[in-house]
């Protein structure tokens, strides 16, 4: 499935399109157990529409991200999470989109600086301000992921906020003026209070909860020993690779990250590792 981006459409519409239509921030789903999304007529969501963006082409189709009043008939809310775990990656790209692009959307409807309500722009995804010509763009939040190895265990936490028996890497926002490379040696000695060394890039994934994006790293562990920061992680410890907790499934970049470097690790592999190649 290839995807290419747009802000408004250059070819006529086509008969079927993707969309990605949220009611109350949950996104739109066939009714049927086991449906997943597929390309429907625009025309059966028109009649509830309230706000909607062109996101670009999907194996030649139109995408749409939309706003409805209501679900109509035959479909289903899911939480964008859950819905996002059964598609297939391209699905979960131009997903994680549609919800950005709308988020921005509805927290940009007035000028940040004078009030004044905003419009949207034809050539580029932007919101400006007709009376002080402030240009609003969808905002990005970069932050780092770490996962932390020696020998062979890695170094998993706890947040309050995670599911019960499930543990990840180490995450946290960069910070103005940061560089992602010191952002991964802050968070990590303020997370868990060690000191590390040969950071390497692993790969970058889109979170939409609500405009994140995930920026991971691998590292090993020089010094330290772990001192959970309060309120922040619950319990961290050092896992053997072949008696790990539960992990975060492939959905995520944690999970793809962790599985692979205990890849890696098995099998004596050079670090970096990447997710994505080319």
């Amino acid at each position: 499935m290839i995807f290419l981006p747009a802000v408004q459409p250059v070819l006529p519409a086509t008969p079927m399109a993707w969309c990605f239509a949220f009611v109350e921030g949950q996104l739109l789903l066939p009714e049927s157990d086991g449906a997943a999304l597929s390309p429907q007529p625009l025309q059966l969501f028109e009649p509830l529409l309230q706000r909607r963006h062109y996101l670009g082409r999907l194996d030649q189709l139109d995408c749409w991200a939309m706003v409805l009043g209501e679900q109509p008939a035959g479909w289903r809310r899911v939480a964008l999470r859950a819905a996002m775990m059964q598609f297939p990656e391209p699905l979960i790209g131009v997903a994680s989109r549609a919800s950005q692009v709308l988020e921005w959307d509805r927290t940009h409807r007035h000028c940040g600086v004078c009030g004044t309500p905003t419009e949207l722009q034809p050539r580029e995804r932007a919101r400006r301000c007709p009376n002080c010509g402030h240009v609003a763009y969808p905002r990005l939040s970069p932050a780092m992921m770490a996962l932390i190895w020696r020998d062979k265990e890695l170094l998993l936490a706890r947040a309050p906020h995670f599911q019960p028996g499930m543990y990840s890497a180490l995450a946290g926002f960069v910070e103005p003026g940061e560089s992602l490379e010191d952002c991964v040696v802050r968070e990590v000695e303020e997370e868990v209070g060690v000191q590390v060394r040969h950071l390497r890039y692993y790969g970058s994934q889109s979170w939409p909860f609500p405009h994140s994006l995930m920026v991971a790293f691998s590292a090993e562990w020089v010094s330290g020993e772990i001192v959970p920061q309060a309120d922040e992680i619950e319990t961290a410890g050092w896992f053997a690779i072949d008696a790990l907790p539960g992990i975060p499934p492939r959905f995520s970049i944690a999970g793809h990250l962790i599985r692979d470097t205990i890849a890696a690790l098995q099998s004596g592999g050079d670090f970096p590792l990447l997710r994505h190649e080319g």
